[in-house]
């Protein structure tokens, strides 16, 4: 029997929820991602004071905070062996995969990485430009995940995630570059340098965050700025401005490392909130596409059956109610089309700069804030979009057998 317009409709739905699902599948990885990643930022936090006090402080610790990343990691495989990996159902999955396959191969250098940490045969900037690495591998995944998504609400959620969870990470690395420099008790002209690109760069994620984050994610952020001591601040301006800080090197420097972190862990909080977040918007989704196929399908069975399967198309009253089911149908999709255009071109625009970054992260030893300085100063030379310079950057270093990470 031939198929009809209410055969498709009814497909159009069941693909709509089975897609869904598999966006809830790749949140519960985003959230197992963001933990992983968390969890390494504390390790780097360790081995960063650690190698700082030539092994004098927090040797103790170093086994916990392998042990935990461990568990994060197996925590993670258990989200990874739930995905479809046959990609049937996810937009883009070739990239995606790419990604995973990149975070995976990062995970391996750890072993030898906290070897050399235990023996203190490396030095601090050279120890936490591997962690860093690791983690950065880490939030590219999840930012490719973002586009994944067919779904606005999911979108902004998930480019809520990735800026603020990119925040955090350069909040991470400031507390690790000023540690190591109130530890010595000298901070250069580099470093200051250093320390005041990544505040810029954290309030240039946070600015992001803020455009998509949804109204909770948002107070509590607020609540978080009012509540970040003073005395951050204050130790922000001696390492911006002071070569020389008061006072003895190992009490400012931790001292210094608790502030931070307390600042940290708020923005764990707000993480959390963001996942969540993400979780209730696909759950949501799913539902709601569930609810309105149940009644397409029990409206399509009121219907009057008849031998010829196109014969329902022909009495008036039949061809009003199956032209109100697909013109319904037909409005929410470009309802969620326009929006979705939207967050596609922030999305693609972004996705240009990020790889940008990455290139001149892994060819030109940069750190993530130089290298976004980099191309916004071009961008500004040359009055053109940052994506533009980006674009421009990647399709020059295609020729010259360059990859993109």
């Amino acid at each position: 029997m031939p198929l009809s317009a209410l055969d498709f409709v009814l497909a159009a739905r069941r693909s709509e929820i089975t897609g869904l699902q598999q966006l809830l599948q790749m949140s519960k990885l985003v959230g197992a991602v963001s933990q992983l990643i968390h969890l390494l930022q504390r390790e780097r936090g360790t081995v960063n004071i650690y190698l700082c006090s030539q092994g004098t402080l927090w040797g103790d610790r170093l086994s916990e905070r392998s042990r935990q990343v461990q568990q994060a990691v197996l925590a993670m495989d258990t989200q990874l062996l739930a995905l479809d990996l046959a990609g049937q159902t996810m937009a883009n999955a070739s990239r995606l995969f790419s990604r995973i396959a990149i975070a995976l191969n990062s995970l391996s250098s750890l072993p030898a990485l906290r070897e050399q940490v235990a023996a203190l045969s490396i030095q601090q900037p050279e120890a936490m430009s591997c962690y860093s690495e690791v983690i950065r591998t880490h939030l590219a995944l999840i930012f490719e995940a973002a586009d994944t998504s067919g779904d606005p609400s999911v979108s902004r959620a998930l480019l809520a995630m990735f800026s603020f969870m990119q925040g955090k990470e350069l909040a991470g690395q400031e507390r690790a570059l000023a540690a190591a420099g109130f530890t010595s008790r000298h901070f250069d002209d580099q470093a200051h340098q250093q320390l005041l690109e990544l505040i810029e760069g954290q309030e240039r994620c946070f600015h992001t965050f803020m455009e998509f984050a949804d109204e909770c994610a948002l107070t509590l952020w607020q609540q978080q700025q009012r509540t970040d001591s003073s005395e951050l601040e204050r130790f922000r301006r001696i390492a911006c401005t002071c070569a020389t800080p008061a006072g003895e090197p190992h009490d400012v420097a931790l001292r210094w490392f608790d502030i931070a972190t307390a600042r940290i862990d708020g923005m764990k909080i707000i993480e959390d909130r963001l996942e969540e977040r993400l979780m209730a918007c696909c759950e949501q989704r799913i539902h709601d596409a569930q609810r309105c196929g149940a009644r397409q399908q029990q409206e399509i069975a009121q219907l009057p059956q008849r031998d010829n399967h196109y014969a329902a198309l022909i009495p008036p009253q039949l061809s009003r109610s199956i032209l109100e089911l697909i013109e319904q149908q037909s409005r929410q999709l470009q309802a969620q089309d326009a929006e979705l255009a939207a967050l596609r071109a922030t999305l693609a625009d972004r996705k240009l700069v990020e790889r940008a970054k990455g290139l001149l992260i892994q060819h030109h030893g940069m750190s993530e804030p130089q290298a976004h300085k980099i191309l916004r100063d071009m961008a500004m030379k040359q009055n053109k979009k940052l994506a533009e310079i980006a674009e421009a950057m990647l399709s020059v270093a295609a020729v010259m057998g360059k990859s993109a990470p």
